[in-house]
């Protein structure tokens, strides 16, 4: 399935009492999309993060102790998303979730779901500041390509996007869409993952699809503040958008971002395109 359509999640961070809200929030955000013809669904970085507000203020307020308590909602968290993606028959980015290694570390995991359950995950490479010096979140070792039915697919976490060799070792070994969830708490770094994002889309001559989560959370310690737009980016030759921009939405505005795109499109735009990008990669290796 070369052609198809997507979501990417303009995500707000909830606030809740008891879990079944939270699984109410994300029912009603994957019937939505699924009831638009999206088959695959992308939600951001650190989305997870609004299920520390059921642990009450203590822990919330605590950047080390969210972590510890929510791994206690892992394993309802991760059933939940395999359940919505076999109902609507649809693949699941979901948001990623800080998940404990048995060494103690904590990665910052995104899992892919598919029909038939979880398919595989990728852990952010790369980590910021704040999730080094404050948050003490590790950075994963392994750059993943996951195979799917609707194709070969690479995940970069926020951070990872903006470095170029991550991508072309995903595109070299096939994928042809990667997606970037992010958590961005200023417009320059907003503007940051976008500028690489569209940067591996130039480069690599494929699709890259952001998804970020929006809006004010002053109640938590750790995504507080969230501002970006979600988009999806392509080469930008014969065929898409001169700015190379697909879609985006508006700033600060819930909801889901819809596209459609063409897989079969990057191969004909590297055969026939003005330039050649990806062809063209090693060559700047070869210079003195």
């Amino acid at each position: 399935m070369s052609k198809f359509k997507l979501a990417t999640a303009q995500y707000d961070i909830g606030f809740f009492s008891q879990w079944e809200e939270f699984a109410e929030k994300l029912e009603r955000w994957v019937a939505n999309a699924a009831q638009q013809d999206a088959r695959l669904l992308v939600f951001p970085e650190y989305g997870s993060m609004e299920l520390a507000s059921l642990f009450g203020e203590a822990v919330y307020s605590d950047l080390q102790q969210q972590l510890h308590a929510m791994q206690t909602l892992l394993p309802k968290w991760y059933d939940l998303h395999a359940e919505l993606a076999k109902r609507h028959n649809l693949f699941i980015l979901a948001s990623s979730f800080p998940t404990q290694q048995n060494d103690g570390r904590f990665l910052n995991r995104a899992n892919l779901f598919g029909p038939s359950g979880l398919i595989d995950f990728q852990d952010k490479l790369m980590m910021t500041r704040f999730e080094n010096e404050q948050w003490h979140i590790s950075g994963g070792e392994q750059i993943k390509v996951i195979d799917t039915e609707l194709g070969r697919i690479g995940i970069h976490i926020c951070y990872d996007s903006e470095f170029p060799m991550i991508a072309n070792r995903q595109v070299a070994a096939g994928a042809d869409l990667l997606l970037v969830p992010s958590c961005t708490d200023t417009q320059a770094g907003f503007h940051r993952v976008r500028i690489g994002c569209q940067a591996r889309a130039l480069e690599n001559q494929c699709y890259v699809v952001q998804s970020p989560t929006i809006g004010n959370a002053p109640w938590s310690e750790a995504v507080d503040v969230n501002t970006g737009r979600a988009s999806v980016y392509t080469p930008v030759d014969y065929g898409f958008p001169d700015n190379g921009i697909l879609v985006e939405g508006k700033d600060n505005q819930a909801g889901w971002v819809f596209a459609t795109v063409d897989l079969s499109e990057i191969a004909r735009i590297r055969e026939e395109g003005q330039v050649f990008n990806y062809r063209d990669w090693p060559k700047q290796f070869d210079f003195k």
